[in-house]
């Protein structure tokens, strides 16, 4: 929930405005609910009433919903939406990989692109992961480099605290660009991918509801001071990636710890990509055995296919809205109140009905309107 995405909030405030600073608050509260409503929908109450997990994945929660019309296409649907996003992620490591090196290095007349393609160089190795033993200790250097980002940004924002002011937030905003700045927030808070995984790995899985609301309120008043107080530090001069606005000084150093956290973050994403494609490869197979040359293939074309993608659409803000719009919109708050709503209906009350129901209106209408604006301003950019 803290990943190097929140670079992009600041710049999502904004073309927000104040009404961004409500969103981060609103969005927070929904994926936490949605979170909270996808766990629901592994258990089904036994006999005695008790609360038995029935389910393992978010694949067999769309198949169980979509078994009368095919047992395997809900679970064919969210897998391609998973691997969809994992990947654009993945793509989304590589745009801001690019855009750190190419400010780190602006005596260098190498365009961003070739830039991205260097950083791609040093990902070569992901092909080669076969376990998560080697995804998570990478991941772990990459929380300790994250968290000393953020407190360096933060203590300067905090030094320039008399150039603040709050005029600098927009009463008037262009509703086009606040549709994008709604994907940006909500892509910051996508998790629910993993939300099964983790609560089935929970030694008490009865504490997860806990858990969830700690998170996320905890993950809320971290994103909404970053980006409160990154913005009121630079105001209308603020940029795509925030790093970007720190004095030449910081600018490099605090460039340099990014790339090193983009690059220690893409195998997670990366390895979870794969593994949905050997899964599902297996199941049609009915085997678990997966030649050594395929992996290397596949792992290998998935590396070269994000690095395609990265030199094509090098545009961090807006590929992140596109992202938020499409499939962390539907992974968020469009399946997981569909699912709800459809295996519970005899057990949900009226108002929970309500609830779910309006998750799913509003997830559409956000995750519509920010497609076309998305792609819209993608076009703009290409001219």
């Amino acid at each position: 929930l803290q990943g190097i995405f929140v670079l992009g909030l600041p710049y999502a405030l904004l073309h927000s405005g104040y009404s961004g600073l409500f969103l981060i608050v609103l969005a927070a509260a929904l994926c936490c609910y949605t979170g909270k409503i996808l766990i629901a929908c592994l258990y089904e109450e036994n006999e005695d009433g008790q609360l038995v997990r029935v389910r393992d994945t978010y694949e067999d929660i769309a198949n169980a919903c979509c078994k009368k019309l095919s047992p395997k296409l809900g679970g064919i649907v969210v897998s391609v939406t998973q691997v969809t996003e994992l990947l654009m992620t993945c793509i989304l490591y590589l745009v801001v990989s690019g855009n750190l090196l190419s400010h780190s290095f602006p005596s260098v007349p190498v365009a961003e692109r070739t830039w991205s393609a260097v950083a791609f160089v040093a990902l070569l190795p992901c092909v080669f992961i076969r376990t998560l033993k080697v995804v998570s200790k990478l991941s772990q250097l990459c929380s300790l480099v994250h968290f000393m980002i953020v407190l360096v940004v933060m203590t300067y924002c905090l030094t320039q605290i008399q150039q603040w002011s709050w005029a600098k937030f927009r009463l008037s905003i262009e509703f086009e660009d606040f549709l994008v700045s709604v994907g940006v927030i909500i892509f910051s808070y996508t998790s629910q991918i993993f939300l099964p995984t983790l609560e089935g790995n929970m030694r008490n899985p009865g504490e997860f509801r806990c858990m969830l609301s700690w998170t996320h309120f905890l993950a809320c008043v971290l994103k909404t001071t970053f980006a409160l107080t990154a913005f009121l530090t630079w105001g209308e001069d603020t940029k795509e990636v925030i790093t970007d606005n720190l004095p030449s000084f910081l600018q490099t150093l605090v460039n340099l710890c990014l790339l090193t956290k983009a690059l220690l973050s893409y195998p997670l994403p990366f390895f979870a990509a794969t593994e949905i494609v050997f899964v599902c490869i297996s199941r049609g197979n009915h085997s678990n055995y997966r030649p050594p040359l395929f992996a290397l293939g596949v792992r290998g074309s998935f590396l070269l296919l994000t690095l395609l993608m990265a030199m094509f659409i090098p545009h961090f803000a807006l590929l992140m809205g596109l992202t938020g719009s499409v499939t962390g919109a539907a992974m968020t708050f469009l399946l997981p109140s569909l699912f709800h709503l459809k295996l519970q209906w005899n057990k949900l009350s009226c108002l929970e009905k309500c609830a779910d129901i309006s998750v799913f209106i509003l997830g559409s209408l956000c995750s519509l309107a920010g497609i076309v604006c998305s792609i819209k301003g993608l076009l703009g950019a290409f001219g």
